[in-house]
């Protein structure tokens, strides 16, 4: 049976509305991002968290910061504190999510890079979230509950502003999901503020009396309710003048290059030049006297080229 000129003229139009498709298709695709590629969790011991766009995924690090925890001088008890935790949560035994807090330059971030490099072998992973991807949490948990390693999530230098997103998905994630934490991951983060959110004075006007006792305010109490959901809290102090100087003592030898030795050590001309370098930054930290070794010793090296 024959087709009509008209269902002949139909079914022309609709190859060629097809076909049109199919080319707007193909050109979209060009412009679309690749679907993400399956983890290698081969490729390192450390994993960034990478959003681009509309689609996020787990990219290794493969410079990894390598620190020896022997190496981490005046923080002899959070050392003891945080590497406890570590050692539980590696070996499958109860462990906390951990809060890093205090001086900037004391050594929070370098102690979790040193346990990394530590228990790496033994199957600690860490993965680095930004502030502004925390929201994706329940994602990265989702991607590692199944995965024999133990994961550290790691936020570095952390802290809120009101009603930002990423402070009510850690919440969450820390303790206010009904779904389980998963058992292979924790979260490590480091702050300056003991609370992650500012603090202001006319908050102090919300204190009430009760009797002969004091009950913080609703914003006070908001604030506490995020720290708090961190089981183990660790506080960072200032170093003191002898404290800076031994650090610094630590790293001159630390920036030896062979038989190359930082000419007179801890003479008084470097320790005066060491403190007067923590004096023109306001810092007497691990950071300011790694920073000044490094000076030092490139310095020193250089002029006995000449």
């Amino acid at each position: 049976m024959k087709k009509t000129a008209a269902g002949a003229g139909s079914d022309a139009e609709l190859a060629a509305i097809l076909v049109r498709a199919d080319s707007l298709l193909s050109r979209l695709e060009q412009w679309l991002p690749a679907s993400p590629a399956a983890v290698d969790w081969k490729a390192s011991i450390a994993f960034r968290w990478r959003r681009k766009g509309q689609h996020a995924q787990l990219e290794p690090i493969h410079q990894v910061h390598r620190i020896d925890l022997r190496d981490l001088h005046g923080i002899d008890e959070q050392k003891k504190l945080v590497e406890q935790n570590t050692r539980q949560f590696v070996e499958g035994l109860p462990a906390n999510n951990v809060l890093l807090t205090g001086a900037r330059g004391t050594g929070k971030s370098s102690l979790v890079k040193a346990l990394l490099n530590k228990y790496a072998s033994r199957g600690m992973r860490l993965i680095e979230v930004e502030k502004r991807d925390l929201t994706d949490l329940p994602d990265i948990v989702e991607l590692i509950h199944a995965r024999p390693e133990r994961f550290v999530l790691y936020c570095d230098d952390l802290s809120f502003e009101a009603d930002e997103p990423g402070y009510k998905a850690l919440k969450v994630v820390l303790d206010g999901s009904i779904a389980a934490a998963s058992e292979n991951c924790l979260i490590y983060a480091t702050s300056n503020r003991r609370h992650l959110m500012p603090e202001f004075m006319q908050e102090n006007l919300e204190y009430k009396h009760v009797g002969e006792e004091i009950h913080p305010g609703e914003t006070s109490e908001e604030k506490v309710s995020l720290s708090e959901r961190f089981g183990l809290w660790v506080s960072f102090y200032p170093f003191d003048q002898d404290e800076y100087l031994s650090i610094v003592r630590v790293w001159l030898e630390h920036f030896k290059v062979g038989h190359f030795k930082v000419s007179g050590a801890m003479s008084a001309e470097v320790e005066h030049a060491a403190l007067n370098w923590a004096l023109t930054r306001g810092s007497r930290s691990g950071r300011v006297a790694w920073q000044f070794a490094r000076d030092w010793a490139g310095r020193s090296r250089l002029s006995r080229r000449k």
